[in-house]
């Protein structure tokens, strides 16, 4: 059979630039029982790609949205950083927006409701329509209105009948998460009020290029995103940036605000998008830079592990997030080199990590068992983990972290 080519999700352009190949992996969020650990766990190619056309850095899709996120393990609510996140994003859009008791604020991707919640208690009416049914259960259970559905163009037409125009869309840490960018942005048109706001954040492809952040390169995340890559996509669909906020979160975020097209936009957005061309966003030598700098890391890593090991020194992880398991099975990390993981999130103790298959213990479990090392995976909020993981100094233990560099850390 003949091999399909390879096109641009977002401008129809064949795709011939690599950016990375990590070889073939499982879903980074399909945790294992452990009476699933002989099973045969699926593997698909994590391959990334770059549009020398739009200059959009992606995946191809290699399993379906529904197979991904009907069923999903991850909790906003179980990070203290992203909860606090999430009551300044609240209190400063109340502020920006004037949003009152009269207004509707709408989350796409909300999750657990975290976000939601903010504004529940500010008296203003919300809708969260999250995909995840098992999320969306949890959500409705809490008292936060949600709707377990993908969204899209049909989604929001159908709200837009029910009265669900929007003065605010909130969609963090969800565009990467679309195969079908123009289906997902039209639906923002669709269901935002006339002068309404929809705000995105995403993680800057511009930080994963320059920290070599590759391990947020996962299955889950088609899209690699910029501002350069996102201004002719809204622009096909009638909406226009607006403003831009850097942030800390993710290991350098974007906050970006739209409106439908004819709105003004502030200077911040072109000065984003000046500090992409001058990073090299639209040059095929800042992409082909990358790889040879993953593929370094791979070894600095291992040589540290193997050392440690080699030295006596028992090494365990914390936490269980996607971009771990995206670190672990590209350098063929097992129990061999780390001895299994904790996380605070009680839907993955029990669990095996896929691929690498290190059990998934409580948090607790780091002070029975006293290792030497606590590689941290979730790296993104390692100031969090290690306060509260602060106990493992009194025993002469150090954290690890691997990204943006090998760091062995008192």
């Amino acid at each position: 059979m003949k091999k399909q080519p390879l096109i641009c999700r977002s401008c129809g352009v064949g795709l011939t630039l690599s950016l990375t190949d990590l070889g073939a992996m499982p879903l980074a969020n399909s945790y294992l029982r452990k009476d699933q650990e002989a099973s045969a766990e699926p593997r698909y190619s994590l391959h990334a790609y770059v549009c020398e056309t739009c200059w959009l850095v992606q995946v191809p899709a290699m399993a379906t949205p529904e197979h991904i996120f009907r069923d999903y393990a991850y909790f906003s609510s179980f990070s203290d950083t992203w909860r606090a996140h999430c009551a300044a994003y609240a209190k400063a859009m109340v502020a920006r927006l004037g949003l009152t008791p009269e207004s509707r604020v709408v989350e796409v991707a909300s999750n657990d409701g975290i976000l939601l919640t903010q504004f529940l208690s500010a008296g203003i009416p919300v809708l969260g329509i999250e995909p995840a049914r098992n999320i969306a259960e949890y959500a409705n259970a809490q008292g936060i209105p949600t709707r377990a559905e993908f969204f899209g163009a049909e989604t929001a037409r159908a709200l837009r009948g029910e009265g669900y125009a929007a003065d605010l869309i909130a969609a963090n840490n969800v565009l990467a998460h679309v195969p079908d960018l123009h289906d997902f942005i039209e639906g923002f048109r669709i269901l935002l009020k006339p002068g309404g706001t929809v705000t995105f954040e995403f993680p800057h492809v511009l930080e994963m290029l320059r920290l070599t952040q590759f391990d947020t390169i996962y299955h889950e995340h088609f899209s690699y995103l910029s501002l350069t890559a996102l201004a002719p996509l809204f622009a096909r669909h009638g909406l226009a940036m607006v403003d831009v906020e850097k942030l800390p979160t993710h290991g350098g975020s974007l906050r970006l605000f739209v409106q439908h097209a004819g709105a003004k936009a502030a200077d911040s957005v072109a000065t984003i998008l000046a500090e992409e061309t001058a990073f090299g966003l639209t040059r095929r030598a800042t992409y082909e830079a990358f790889d040879r700098k993953v593929r370094a890391l791979r070894a600095e890593l291992l040589s540290m592990l193997q050392k440690l090991k080699a030295e006596g020194r028992r090494v365990a992880a914390y936490g269980a997030p996607a971009k771990g398991n995206t670190l672990l099975n590209y350098c063929g990390i097992t129990s061999e080199l780390v001895a299994y993981t904790v996380d605070r999130n009680p839907e993955k103790q029990g669990c095996l990590l896929p691929g690498s298959h290190l059990p998934i213990h409580a948090p607790e479990h780091i002070l029975a068992d006293r290792p030497d090392v606590l590689l941290v995976l979730p790296w993104n909020i390692a100031p969090e983990i290690m306060g509260q993981m602060a106990a493992i100094r009194g025993w002469g233990g150090r954290f690890l972290l691997a990204i943006p560099e090998v760091r062995l850390l008192a």
